[in-house]
């Protein structure tokens, strides 16, 4: 069982940055980040690869974030980031951290995650 705790959600203006955290108790090869707005569906924000010897890389975004957006992550503090800049309303979701015991190169769906947090509320005011 892989637990998964988000942190670092906030409001803040249209502009503004914020940094998400997840810490896990495990690796897993794949992990993410993924969004849920009012009303609608929880989409992928971004996804890293994580190696056996603890490295990250391979990122992956959405077009609606990338180039604002960051993630990475850092095995020696057992800590997922996503680096959020250049906020804008349509960012304002609940953020969820994910992982994968899946090793395949693609990029992996929703469904291929069992492992969620709880999330963290993100808002941004224009």
């Amino acid at each position: 069982e892989v637990q998964l705790v988000e942190s670092g959600g906030g409001s803040v203006q249209a502009g503004g940055s914020l940094r998400l955290s997840c810490a896990f108790s495990a690796r897993r090869p794949r992990m993410a980040w993924f969004r849920q707005a009012p009303g609608k569906e929880r989409e992928v924000v971004a996804q890293i690869k994580s190696d056996v010897y603890g490295g990250f890389g391979g990122p992956y975004y959405a077009d609606s974030v990338k180039g604002r957006f960051t993630i990475s992550g850092d095995n020696t503090r057992k800590t997922l980031y996503l680096q959020m800049n250049s906020l804008q309303p349509e960012d304002t979701a609940m953020y969820y951290c994910a992982a994968s015991r899946v090793i395949r190169s693609s990029l992996l769906r929703e469904v291929d995650f069992e492992y969620w947090g709880q999330g963290t509320q993100v808002t941004v005011s224009s």
